[in-house]
């Protein structure tokens, strides 16, 4: 391992001073810093590449000071301290960016080799971006940029954890793209040279679940005349992708939390335990509080697999990133069938489409894309290449004809949407909670939209 600066972040003098001389005997460049401000300042020339930091300090504390750096772009990696641990202070420092946690009093011993894993994780991150830009030019991975703020805070959340080996949880509908986003996080990953493994829980027999898990060895039940590698063994060194983590049984969600905990795993027919490094990301559009609360999964691997939780939200409640997918699919459907790369798409069509709800959500729209390319006379989407449950319905909810011709695209579509909202609610009775939950969005998300229209003069 090649030397490394470090910054000692820590109020205790005495601390500073062991820390230092024993990084510094082991070759590593050395320097301190008093408190968070100091550090900062240091930070800021961009030079130092692990922060060891102390969380309970006086004038800015370890946690901030991890904030402000990476929100200042600083690409340091911090090891945090503490003497008074808990399992919070530890999830709460790794949100705001830490790489490790580290209890007090320290060894010397260890402390050094906790440096040593994060040097080389910088190695290898490094390395990986090295050989993906090789592979892939200068392309972003992701080349669809969205633009309503909660995909912008899906992407800020993503792109934070992703380095890590944290396990993610991600929720949302059916077709709202969780396991577009499982994809990226291994590929933004320190792993992302290993194999990425998606696996559908719902859909493998329960009789096979543990054995397609787990494995098995040849004649462990009738039927199995050969050793099969499961599929915790496949995703080794890599990702295992569990899409549809709520539909596993209690009995094998006991045995996953033991695979995870324990890093190793048991296949059937055998006693020997196997190690594996795998990272865990997983995927539902159930309820796990709730499934939780009725004793239908487990409160301890609930824990377990959404150390982060993200949120994809449905389509309905982003309608201002489908001008955007539009031209992202119409792109990736002219590259796949070869069709004119000029494809146009009459402006009612938007329009129709930012006012349809899309139940079927990212899936639904890019299937829908797909079939009215296909169907597209001239390289022009028009209305007739659009199915009737789209045509029929969307005018008839959104009152289309009512705006057209008063406003931009988007001042039209904002006026149909308040008119919607104001019809839901009358026909609540003004029960604004009901009303949500006949449109399929949110209390807090209905206020707020109320909110917008009042402030722009579409509520009367």
């Amino acid at each position: 391992m090649s030397a490394l600066n470090v910054l000692i972040i820590d109020d205790e003098p005495a601390i500073r001073q062991v820390l230092a001389a024993a990084i510094g005997k082991a070759g590593h460049s050395v320097e301190q810093a008093a408190n968070g401000m100091l550090a900062l300042e240091r930070l800021a020339k961009g030079d130092v590449d692990v922060a060891l930091c102390d969380i309970n300090m006086p004038v800015l504390n370890g946690i901030d000071t991890v904030k402000q750096a990476k929100s200042s772009g600083i690409d340091t990696s911090f090891i945090m301290m503490t003497a008074f641990a808990t399992i919070d202070t530890a999830i709460e420092a790794m949100r705001a960016g830490a790489v490790d946690f580290m209890i007090k009093p320290l060894r010397n011993e260890e402390v050094l080799h906790r440096i040593g894993q994060v040097g080389d994780l910088r190695g290898l991150r490094d390395e990986n971006k090295m050989l993906r830009k090789l592979v892939l030019g200068d392309k972003d991975q992701q080349s669809f940029q969205f633009v309503s703020p909660a995909m912008q805070g899906v992407d800020r959340l993503i792109n934070k954890v992703a380095p890590t080996d944290s396990t993610i949880l991600i929720t949302g509908e059916s077709g709202t793209g969780k396991g577009v986003q499982a994809r990226r996080i291994h590929q933004l990953s320190l792993r992302a040279a290993g194999p990425f493994v998606p696996v559908n829980c719902g859909a493998i027999p329960e009789n096979l679940l543990e054995s397609e898990f787990f494995g098995h060895t040849k004649g462990a039940f009738t039927g199995a005349d050969k050793a099969r590698k499961g599929l915790f063994l496949q995703a080794d060194k890599g990702t295992l992708f569990l899409d549809e983590i709520g539909e596993l049984p209690l009995a094998l969600q006991a045995k996953l939390l033991h695979v995870i905990e324990d890093k190793e795993v048991r296949p059937l027919g055998t006693e020997q335990a196997r190690k594996v490094d795998v990272r865990i990301v997983a995927a539902t559009n159930r309820n796990l509080n709730d499934m939780v609360a009725e004793g239908r999964f487990r409160e301890d691997l609930f824990f377990r697999i959404s150390v982060f939780h993200v949120y994809i939200p449905p389509l309905r409640e982003r309608r201002e990133d489908i001008p955007g997918l539009i031209k992202h699919f119409v792109q990736r459907h002219t590259d796949r069938l070869g069709g004119d790369r000029n494809m146009k798409v009459d402006p009612e069509v938007e329009e129709m489409f930012m006012a349809y709800d899309w139940p079927g959500n990212v899936r639904e729209f890019e299937n829908m894309i797909d079939r009215a390319m296909i169907l597209a006379d001239d390289g022009h989407i028009t209305m007739a290449d659009l199915p009737p449950a789209i045509t029929k319905s969307a005018p008839a909810s959104a009152d289309v004809s009512v705006v057209a011709g008063t406003g931009t695209l988007r001042e039209q579509l904002r006026k149909i949407e308040a008119g919607i909202i104001a019809r839901s609610i009358e026909e609540a009775g003004g029960d604004r909670r009901i009303a949500a939950q006949k449109l399929g969005i949110g209390l807090s998300s209905l206020y707020r939209k109320l909110e917008e229209y009042e402030q722009a003069g579409l509520t009367s």
